[in-house]
């Protein structure tokens, strides 16, 4: 009797085998074997990476690692102590994050199922999307309002079945910001039983006027999530290290899906360690502030319009994207492609070190004229 042939593929979840993989910005050694370039000649503004790189107080903190063989704390407590005296709040509020990005994810995890939906705005990170495709999900796309998030229309959006709400600010790839009271009336229309995760990943690139405390929301507010990172102004990508801000409740569910010692060692000694570096955060706002101006007064110049940036990065409208793209690549110079976000002609351009953003601007008017 002949029996069926079950393999991975067949056996996998359909919304699985629907789900698109995220896709990175082109490692510079990707680009360096492509043309044969050498790597040290090529620019990468296409990951929203701190320019300045790590700060030294976090290099040194790393080279004192000496237990390396051993798992790391799983509970991480020193660095949550850290990050419970500058929030105000008890270590069990704290969720550490292989990256936010783990944070994203766990959320969806604890919320979604196949009989619940999401809620997330038109031209937001890619990965809400993913989260919620990967539990079956039902997303409700909400259409962007001037490129970023239309509160109103999202808080109309939740649906009984509703189960997560991601709200990013700023937003990534559009760099659009909602102001703070804003999302006080919004996080009041949402219904107790609906989580919202707000993702706050480039909120230390804001200027002081535009920042509010968060945390104080969390306090009022047991279904929400507070997402933040060290990947952005604090310089640390590599080391892949984010947390969530949350009440109990939340965060006890949180550490019930989260991997067992999923930030490593060399991470949360970085992190700890970057966390009250108060001179390099200084210095990537002033240098950030500075590259913003250099970007958008190139694109001033020549003509091109872009979204007001709010994060390290710059939305720009160039036409026939993806053969600027190609030619930008030729040049040996990385941006990130945003078709994938339903923004064929537009490129989003991280902010460099003063040279990096001269070289981009130059090789861009290059490719604008190639691709013309």
């Amino acid at each position: 009797m002949a029996t069926a042939t079950v393999t991975p593929t067949t056996a996998a979840l359909d919304y699985v085998r629907q789900i698109a993989p995220y896709q990175a910005g082109k490692p510079i050694e990707e680009l360096a074997r492509e043309f044969g370039r050498a790597p040290e000649s090529i620019v990468k503004l296409a990951s929203n990476e701190n320019p300045l790189g790590m700060p030294q107080s976090a290099r040194d903190a790393v080279l004192r690692a000496t237990e390396l063989a051993r798992y790391p704390d799983g509970n991480g407590f020193e660095l949550k102590a850290k990050l419970a005296a500058r929030y105000g709040v008890s270590a069990d509020w704290l969720t550490l994050g292989n990256g936010s990005n783990d944070i994203l994810e766990s959320a969806a995890a604890v919320t979604l199922s196949a009989s619940k939906s999401c809620v997330y705005a038109q031209h937001s990170f890619a990965v809400y999307a993913l989260a919620a495709q990967a539990r079956g999900a039902r997303a409700v796309v909400v259409p962007a309002r001037e490129f970023g998030h239309d509160l109103d229309a999202m808080a109309k959006a939740i649906k009984p079945d509703t189960g997560l709400v991601f709200v990013a600010n700023p937003n990534n790839p559009t760099g659009t910001f909602v102001t703070g009271a804003s999302i006080a009336a919004f996080l009041a229309r949402v219904p107790p039983h609906v989580v919202v995760v707000l993702d706050q990943a480039y909120d230390e690139y804001l200027p002081p006027e535009l920042r509010y405390d968060s945390a104080l929301w969390v306090r009022q507010h047991p279904n929400l999530i507070i997402s933040r990172t060290f990947s952005k102004a604090f310089g640390l990508a590599g080391l892949r290290i984010g947390y969530g801000i949350a009440q109990p409740e939340l965060t006890e569910l949180l550490n019930r899906v989260r991997q067992p010692f999923n930030v490593n060692t060399l991470a949360q000694m970085a992190a700890a360690a970057a966390l009250n570096d108060a001179e390099f955060l200084e210095r990537s706002y002033a240098l950030n502030r500075a590259g913003l101006q250099q970007l958008t007064g190139a694109f001033d110049r020549l003509g091109l319009r872009y979204v007001p940036p709010h994060g390290n990065f710059v939305l720009v409208h160039v036409g026939p994207a993806a053969a600027v793209y190609q030619a930008l690549l030729k040049r040996g110079v990385i941006v990130r492609p945003v078709a994938n976000y339903g923004l064929p002609e537009w490129l989003r351009v991280s902010v460099g070190l003063p040279m990096e953003n001269e070289r981009f601007i130059e090789a861009l008017q290059q490719a604008l004229a190639v691709a013309a």
